[in-house]
């Protein structure tokens, strides 16, 4: 007899089959996240927005303008949209079952509030979990809002970011002082060459600069991709990709241009701390978030699409425990609390760590997903969301 939970045995016959392209999708938006996050445990600088000064080679150069050209700020919005759909998914299981979903809805964004407070002073100062939470309940507020209305909402939300930014560039303020961030990115290297104590001294120094960023630039940015979101899984996009090839063909055709556009001018100004940088991203990142969607859930509908797509679906099934996860190993590899290795390597040489850790989770979430239906956090988060919720049989 198996010793593991219920909710940890492989999936009966009877379990209806998760979409593999949603999970597919949201493993690529896993990968984007870690490989613009890693910077972040590597180098004390990075947070500070000055470049490492002992990694000044034209080839650290080209690899930090690489990330930020095809990464920086477009991951978290693919993410963000993901999210929105899986509200509907999680809103059509609960119908199905005949459960109350409120209930199990609140239970879920504190349990997730929760993680990602620990998340944030004990790993990584970046946590996006509290954001998602909180932004959880305006989802919840908003859930039958009419679709014209949510577009709106969404590019209104987007359209607030672009001026208050602009305004900022506009009357002269600068997001970065390279003097005192310079000085600042050697205490922040040294603090995280510490031990435990030092780490989440540094972090807790960061945090609140860190939500005045979340306030004023990602939470209202991730809130429209929810709406995003929310649109399309009402209309089952993922759900029905062929029927859906022309729309996704435009979204291809206008997002590249676009968001490329963008991403190349926040590059040449200096990535995601040049505020005129982060106007002109918040107003194009969307629409090259949505072209890589697009390409990728056109590309899962081909033979070899299909074996990347497979390859895939495990971590982004698991992707609460591989983003905990990430953080847990880079702060391993990077801090005082395990090998110490911030500021000691090269941004290539962290990017490759990067590509093995992924590697590595997709090989794992594989192993694992054969033998138990969830992820470990992700067993724990849906065994509090269900804690006191009378289930009745559908």
């Amino acid at each position: 007899m198996s010793t593991h939970p219920a909710e940890l045995r492989p999936a009966t016959t009877s379990t209806p089959p998760r979409m593999r392209n949603v999970d597919g999708l949201r493993g690529f938006a896993l990968f984007g996240i870690l490989i613009v996050n890693i910077a972040y445990f590597a180098s004390g600088y990075a947070f500070h927005g000055v470049t490492d000064p002992a990694f000044d080679s034209p080839l650290d150069h080209g690899v930090r303008a690489v990330v930020t050209l095809l990464f920086e700020m477009k991951f978290y919005l693919l993410f963000s949209f993901l999210f929105g759909y899986s509200f509907t998914l999680q809103t059509a299981s609960a119908d199905r079952a005949g459960a109350a979903f409120r209930p199990r809805h609140f239970r879920r964004l504190a349990g997730l509030f929760l993680l990602g407070a620990l998340h944030a002073v004990l790993l990584f100062q970046g946590d996006i979990l509290t954001t998602y939470a909180l932004l959880g309940l305006l989802l919840y507020a908003l859930r039958g809002v009419r679709t014209r209305t949510a577009l709106i909402t969404a590019a209104v939300l987007v359209g607030w970011v672009v001026l208050l930014f602009t305004s900022m560039a506009v009357a002269g303020l600068t997001a970065v002082d390279e003097s005192a961030a310079l000085a600042d990115g050697r205490a922040t290297t040294e603090a995280f060459s510490g031990g435990l104590g030092s780490v989440i001294a540094g972090r807790f120094e960061m945090l609140p600069r860190m939500a005045a960023g979340l306030l004023f630039q990602q939470a209202p940015t991730a809130l429209a991709m929810f709406l995003l979101g929310l649109v399309a899984g009402r209309h089952r996009v993922m759900a029905h990709i062929p029927a859906h090839t022309r729309l996704l063909s435009r979204v291809q055709y206008a997002g590249f241009p676009i968001g490329l556009t963008g991403a190349v001018l926040l590059t040449a100004l200096g990535g995601p701390h040049s505020l005129t940088g982060v106007a002109i991203t918040s107003l194009t990142a969307p629409f090259l978030a949505a072209a890589y969607a697009a390409t990728v859930l056109r590309l899962f509908e081909t033979t070899r699409g299909t074996k990347l797509m497979n390859a895939l679906a495990p971590a982004g099934r698991m992707a609460l425990t591989n983003y905990l996860a990430q953080s847990l190993i880079c702060v391993l590899i990077f801090t005082g609390i395990g090998a110490g290795l911030v500021g000691s390597l090269s941004p290539l040489t962290v990017l490759g760590i990067a590509v093995v850790i992924f590697v590595s989770q997709m090989l794992l979430s594989a192993y694992w997903l054969r033998r138990h239906r969830y992820g470990p956090v992700e067993w724990a988060l849906r065994a509090f969301s269900y804690r006191g919720v009378r289930r009745t049989a559908p």
